[in-house]
């Protein structure tokens, strides 16, 4: 099978090595650049943000998916710069281990594209998230070209999503979709609004507060000037004595 000899080839790992449970740590190489750092922590950010108050699914960026039917740690293993895996327990962990997760792999797999790794994505690991992972829905996105695709599982393959007016791709594991806003990907609720970061959303919040404080403050004046108006006008009426009481 091509993906296992892809897989078993890697240099400098020995076959035989068994790890016991809780001892396997991810093991994936540096990023590409500031960019996808970036990129892989505002995903991360939006989403724990927006889901907060659950407690049902797990969200990592750039660690190692540990999936070897044999329960190895030097075999079949792959790091997706941002996945998603929903029904399970939300808790820090070293890595992903599926043997460990009641055979769970991920839900949503998003790869950040680059110069290096673009054919990688686009061919192996899109082979090995269909075929083996099964992963319903997979994204790639490129923020140097804003390159940005997406698939959806149907009967075994992928197949790919259609964009949306606003040019946004709907996750169906997710119940979102994804679009590039400023430069960047970043989530969008089903009516198209922007998932906010913590502090975007306490800018907005703050940005109400002061709304709501300038419309306090002109509902004010209007109030002092029509006060203002009618003790003018009373004034009028006593000149020309006229009880402004008896009207």
């Amino acid at each position: 099978m091509i993906i296992a000899q892809e897989l078993d080839s890697q240099e400098g790992i020995c076959q035989d090595v068994i790890f016991p449970p809780g001892d396997l740590y991810s093991d994936e190489p540096p990023l590409e650049s500031e960019l996808h750092l970036r990129q892989i922590i505002l995903l991360l950010t939006c989403l724990e943000w927006l889901w907060r108050d659950r407690n049902d699914f797990y969200a990592a960026g750039n660690l190692t998916i540990y999936y070897s039917p044999r329960q190895r740690k030097s075999e079949y293993f792959r790091g997706p710069d941002f996945f998603v895996v929903l029904g399970c327990e939300r808790k820090t962990r070293k890595s992903w281990v599926v043997w460990e997760e009641d055979g769970k792999y991920p839900n949503v797999i998003l790869e950040i594209l680059s110069d290096s790794t673009a054919n990688t994505d686009k061919d192996l690991k899109k082979k090995i998230y269909q075929d083996t992972f099964r992963t319903p829905d997979y994204f790639w996105f490129d923020p140097y070209t804003q390159e940005f695709a997406g698939f959806h599982l149907v009967d075994g393959e992928y197949q790919p999503l259609q964009a949306s007016e606003q040019g946004y791709l709907w996750s169906h594991q997710l119940g979102l979709y994804l679009g590039v806003y400023e430069g960047l990907l970043r989530f969008f609720t089903r009516d198209g609004q922007l998932v906010p970061t913590p502090k975007e959303t306490a800018d907005q919040i703050q940005k109400k507060a002061e709304q709501a404080e300038q419309k306090a403050e002109q509902a004010e004046q209007k109030a002092e000037q029509a006060e203002q108006k009618a003790e003018r006008l009373a004034a009028k009426l006593r000149e020309l004595n006229i009880d402004p009481d008896t009207i």
